[in-house]
């Protein structure tokens, strides 16, 4: 599909297909990864260390098994949409603020002796952003997107306490903080003009 093709579509087609897309790079990478004898997981958040900095970029993409890229998929499709399609352009921007400052976050502030990984991350930060940018942008069709997301997803917000071991609460804390942000910095009362 051409770059040209995107730019005619309705803006929701453009989003459907970004969503669909992560996920089946996030699926092709778990092939690569089970193929190579899940080395790849080593390329994870690496708290504190300097081959841990990369780990910010790699670690959304990386999974610790089909388990944990299964339970991922449904929620980065349905979510990642929805952030997609608040604008595209204000959606790849608050998704960059989710994967960088949380993962910042994380390899700042989580317990050295771990590797973080996965696209909870972000699963989390989309959740925060489209709970809180209706009520920062004030438009209530965003304000019932956010209450709908909060119905169906809210739950999950008790995986931002330390509890499951092997879980990061770490990156869906510091994920979920840096979706609050992302509302914040790609406001349309702010004047922020990228969607």
């Amino acid at each position: 599909m051409a770059l040209t093709d995107l730019r005619t579509r309705p803006s929701w087609q453009v989003a459907a297909i970004g969503a669909v897309a992560f996920v089946v790079l996030l699926w092709a990478i778990e092939v690569v990864d089970v193929v190579a004898s899940h080395r790849l997981d080593g390329w994870g958040i690496r708290p504190r260390s300097g081959e841990g900095l990369l780990g910010i970029l790699a670690a959304p993409l990386l999974h610790g098994g089909w388990g944990h890229l299964s339970a991922n998929t449904v929620p980065a499709l349905v979510l990642g949409f929805l952030t997609l399609v608040t604008g595209i352009g204000r959606g790849l921007v608050a998704t960059a603020i989710v994967w960088l400052l949380g993962g910042f976050a994380v390899w700042l502030v989580a317990g050295s002796d771990s590797v973080h990984l996965g696209a909870s991350g972000l699963i989390f930060g989309w959740l925060t952003y489209l709970v809180v940018q209706g009520f920062v942008d004030r438009k209530p069709v965003e304000i019932l997107v956010g209450v709908a997301v909060l119905l169906v997803y809210g739950g999950v917000l008790w995986g931002v306490l330390p509890g499951q071991p092997g879980i990061s609460w770490q990156g869906h804390l510091f994920g979920a903080v840096a979706g609050v942000v992302a509302a914040v910095v790609v406001s349309e009362r702010r004047g922020a003009r990228v969607g």
